[in-house]
Order: C-alpha cells, then sequence, then structure tokens
C-alpha cells in the first residue's frame, strides 16, 4: 500500500474509534493491527514492535515515579504541601483557590503526573472548600485545569517519554520546565483573583510567620523530594531512571518513620494503585509504539512531515500549526501516546527551521499536559467532577475562563523561547 493510503486508513480509523469512545489502547492498536494485515505483514511484528517499544532502561522510571507518587499521596506528604501552601497564599483574593494551584505545582514536584497530582490534592481540598462554602464548580474546575501542572513541573512521565522518542537529555527537559511551570501557574493566580470577585468570593485566611514556620518544618522532608531528584540527576549521582528509585525509596522511608502514616493496612492500596497506574501507561506506550513504528516505516511520518512543511518555512507560523496539531490531539489522545506518536513527525521539521528540541518538547508536554483537562478525552476533568460529586458538563463549564487562561499561558510559552532555554542555559546545561 502507498504511504497515502496508509495514512488515511490509520487516522480515519483512529477518530472514528475514538469518536465512538472506544478505549484509547483499542483504538491505537485495532487500525495498526489492520494495515499490517492488509500490507502483508506478520502479526507476530505487531508483538516484536510492542515489546521493543517498552523494552528500555529509561522507561523503567515511569514504574518508580508512579509508586513515588503513590507513597507520598497516602503517606502524608500531599496534606502538608496543601498546609504551607495554605499559609503561604491562602491569604490572597480567592483564598484557597490560589492554594489549588500552589499546591498542584509543589506535588507535581514530587508525582511527575497529571492525574495524581489531581487525584491527591483534589482528594484533600476539594471537599475542604466545599465545607467553607466555596462553589463545588468553581473548585473543581480549578483543579482539573492546575493538575496539568503535575507533568509541567519536573520530574515529568511525559517529558521521560519525549526524551526517550527524541533523544533528548531528560535532564535537561527537567530544569527547562520549571519556569514554564511557574508562568501556567501565575496565568492560573491571576484567573482566579478575577473569577473570585465576580463571584464575590473573599480570602479565609491570614498570614502568620508563626504558621509559616510551622507548615515549612512540617513539610521540609516533602520539599526534599525535587531537590534530591533534581540535584541528583544534574549532579551526575543518578540517571533519571535511577531518580525514580530514589524516590520512591524516599517516599516510604518519609512516609512510614518520619510521617508514620504508611503502614500495613495501606501498603496494599499503595502498591496496587501503583502498579495498575503503570500498566495502563506502558499498555499505551506498546500500542502507541507499534503504531509510531509503522507511521515511519511505512513513509506515512515523512509524507505528514512533508506536507506540513511545504505549508510553511516560517518557524513562527510552523509552531502555530503545531500547536493547533497538538491541541487537536491532546483533546482525544492521551499525553504518552501522543508524544510517541506526533514526535516523529514533527520534531525534524522543528530542528531544520532552528527550533531547539528542548524548547519544542516543552512546547509540546505543555500542550498534552493542557488536553488532559479539554475534553472529550480530559481524564483530569473527570477525576476533579468525581471528587466534588458534580456532573461532568457542569465541571467543564466552571474549567472553561482557567482553560482559556492555560492556553494563554501556552501562547507565551511558546514564542518567548527562554522561558524554556534561560535556565538550563544558566546552569551550563
Amino acid at each position: 500500500m502507498s504511504s497515502l493510503t496508509i495514512t488515511l486508513i490509520l487516522f480515519s480509523l483512529l477518530l472514528l474509534l475514538l469518536f465512538f469512545n472506544v478505549p484509547l489502547v483499542v483504538s491505537i492498536g485495532l487500525p495498526t493491527v489492520l494495515v499490517m494485515l492488509m500490507d502483508g505483514m506478520k502479526i507476530a511484528t505487531l508483538a516484536q514492535r510492542t515489546y521493543a517499544s517498552v523494552d528500555s532502561f529509561t522507561l523503567m522510571a515511569i514504574p518508580f515515579f508512579m509508586l513515588a507518587g503513590k507513597l507520598m499521596e497516602i503517606g502524608g506528604m500531599s496534606k502538608r504541601i496543601v498546609r504551607l501552601a495554605d499559609c503561604l497564599v491562602g491569604w490572597l483574593s480567592g483564598g484557597l483557590a490560589h492554594v489549588i494551584v500552589v499546591a498542584s505545582a509543589f506535588f507535581g514536584a514530587l508525582s511527575g503526573s497529571a492525574a495524581a497530582t489531581t487525584a491527591a490534592i483534589g482528594s484533600t481540598l476539594i471537599p475542604e472548600m466545599k465545607k467553607r462554602g466555596y462553589p463545588a464548580d468553581f473548585v473543581a474546575g480549578i483543579q482539573a485545569v492546575a493538575g496539568a501542572l503535575g507533568v509541567i513541573i519536573p520530574p515529568s512521565i511525559t517529558m521521560i517519554m519525549y526524551g526517550v522518542c527524541s533523544s533528548t537529555s531528560i535532564g535537561k527537559l527537567f530544569i527547562a520546565g520549571i519556569v514554564p511551570g511557574i508562568v501556567l501557574a501565575l496565568f492560573l493566580m491571576i484567573t482566579i483573583g478575577f473569577q473570585a470577585k465576580k463571584r464575590g468570593i473573599v480570602q479565609m485566611s491570614t498570614f502568620t510567620f508563626q504558621e509559616f514556620i510551622s507548615s515549612l518544618l512540617d513539610a521540609i522532608p516533602a520539599l526534599f523530594v525535587p531537590l534530591i531528584i533534581l540535584g541528583g540527576i544534574y549532579g551526575g549521582i543518578f540517571t533519571p531512571t535511577e531518580a525514580g528509585a530514589v524516590a520512591a525509596t524516599y517516599g516510604f522511608l518519609a512516609g512510614a518513620f518520619w510521617y508514620k502514616e504508611i503502614n500495613l493496612k495501606n501498603i496494599g492500596e499503595i502498591m496496587g494503585g501503583a502498579i495498575v497506574n503503570t500498566v495502563l501507561v506502558m499498555i499505551v506506550v506498546g500500542a502507541s509504539g507499534a503504531f509510531s513504528w509503522l507511521l515511519t516505516s511505512a513513509g506515512v511520518s515523512s509524507l505528514l512531515g512533508e506536507v506540513i512543511g511545504s505549508v510553511s518555512t516560517n518557524k513562527y507560523i510552523f509552531l502555530l500549526i503545531a500547536n493547533l496539531i497538538f491541541i487537536f490531539i491532546g483533546m482525544f489522545i492521551e499525553s504518552v501516546a501522543g508524544i510517541l506518536i506526533v514526535t516523529p513527525i514533527l520534531l525534524p521539521i522543528a530542528t531544520s527551521l532552528g527550533i531547539d528540541p528542548v524548547h519544542f518538547g516543552i512546547i509540546m508536554v505543555v500542550n498534552l499536559a493542557l488536553g488532559l483537562t479539554t475534553p472529550p478525552v480530559g481524564e483530569n476533568q473527570y477525576i476533579a467532577a468525581a471528587i466534588a460529586e458534580i456532573p461532568f458538563e457542569e465541571e467543564v463549564r466552571a474549567s472553561l475562563p482557567f482553560l482559556i487562561a492555560g492556553f494563554l499561558a501556552l501562547f507565551v510559552i511558546t514564542y518567548v523561547e527562554p522561558l524554556s532555554l534561560w535556565l538550563p542555559g544558566v546552569l551550563g546545561m
């Protein structure tokens, strides 16, 4: 079959299955199998390519960070992070609504997962804020979008996938994600200020130095996690994969012996949650890897790249087109799958136009992170709505101002390259 025929079959079937809400693994895997059979390939090739996609030392970081996230969520770190965030920003106009953003940024530096951040911070703050009279849709809408910080603030599972797929330094990507994550958090907090005034929400706490010192001391073990991870990677002490293992070990020790909230009763919940989350991600990685290999081997990636490249040879227009593609993909496809499918197509064009692979990776990660909050997939939206016990549609409507703020931040991150590259440059990476 020609590259054009394969392209039409693959993407038309993929979109059709996604439209009918077929599970993502099936939506990606079924078109791959059909095209392989129609092109005369052996079905064993699918198994080989799926296995090859997950047979990576670097990808071992994913189960470690999944486990670390669950250990920190159930082991008491999320509660200490929330308390510290409340002390830092709870006195601003909007009160605890700002705490959601700051706590999500802090927890993102621990877990590396948007879903874990949304669940951990949301389950702690949303019920408490409802008790204090905050509108349920308002707090759930903020949490759904703020959860995206979980994959932008390092460490990040999505960045690990991009690093593997593009042969880009994962340590450099981690450092590059810090400033863009802060930019997104600031845009969300500004929007919260406007929305709080519109809804008549006022601050419900006051800053006290005593409480700040107390909450800071209580949160020190949690705050050490990003320092250990990033310091160890940047200092050459361990690789990103080993950093995941260190984070998981540290999370267990801190939760079991410092905070004393990990015990025999909840260790099964922690391990079970980490295993389920890891399996879900790795199945998608395997299926997406086979799909991506088929795109490349059949010449589809080159064909699509030529089509997109012929539309524009200006890097700023290309970045606009790339953003639109990322946003569209993020609306339907989980971020890990999106990275594996899109990177081989668009990265060669980006580098040919002089776009730094690290900057391009950050743009892609921010796009796909926001995609986790955008229907129809919108994993974060479903989690936040379930915690707040409100209809999904109601939660989505309330999240729209924050989604708009997120896309405005994305625009700034896309076209102000130093936001991504300044910090790695300062650190000599």
